[in-house]
């Protein structure tokens, strides 16, 4: 169950981050939660089931390190829930946002010194760090573990190695980067999904 709810948060944190429009500068973020509203509301909310469905699925991953590796994919995913609860709390953020611009209580130039609020983004930065080096250190786990082909922490590693990259990157690359997200849970999710079956047949 938990694999399967693994895969369903990773293929719902793609579809949210493809879903979500970005904007170049405050104005034009204004003009695209105004004019596409809806996209906006359903990304948010898709990015909130996946907080869900990953916290849930994080069994599935510790399954496959109960020997080698253990210690360090227990720290991953302590730090990996980090990332999750935070993808939680965007996705919040996202929906709070769209109400602000919505009643007109939030303008372009109100929205420069919103963004440049420390707490806001003590946040961001926690959220963000969490989730690429609860990443990283699961993908060194699962090298050391051995318990899924090595594909899979690769995966995770590239996703990390990417984040640096996503400035130089067009838009559309910077969020397929994802995929590699994906890939890499999928593997764990399959993974997981056949040792459960042996051993329910046992």
């Amino acid at each position: 169950m938990s694999a399967a709810l693994l895969l369903t948060g990773a293929l719902a944190l793609c579809l949210g981050s493809l879903l979500l429009p970005q904007g170049d500068d405050a104005a034009q973020s204004l003009r695209i939660v105004q004019e596409q509203g809806g996209q906006w509301l359903t990304a948010a909310a898709v990015l909130f089931l996946s907080s869900i469905c990953l916290t849930l699925g994080l069994p599935a991953v510790l399954s496959l390190l109960q020997r080698r590796g253990w210690t360090l994919g227990v720290v991953s995913g302590v730090v990996l829930e980090v990332g999750f609860i935070g993808t939680a709390g965007y996705a919040m953020l996202l929906a709070f946002f769209r109400t602000l611009v919505v009643t007109g209580t939030i303008r372009s130039k109100g929205l420069d010194e919103i963004t440049s609020d420390l707490g806001l983004l003590v946040f961001l930065y926690t959220w963000i760090v969490g989730f690429y080096l609860g990443e990283l250190l699961l993908g060194l786990a699962l090298l050391r573990a051995g318990t899924v082909p090595r594909w899979v922490p690769v995966m995770f590693l590239l996703h990390v190695v990417a984040l640096p990259l996503a400035t130089v990157l067009p838009l559309w690359a910077s969020k397929a980067t994802v995929l590699l997200l994906v890939l890499g849970f999928a593997g764990i999710a399959v993974q997981a999904g056949s040792q459960q079956a042996r051993v329910r047949t046992s």
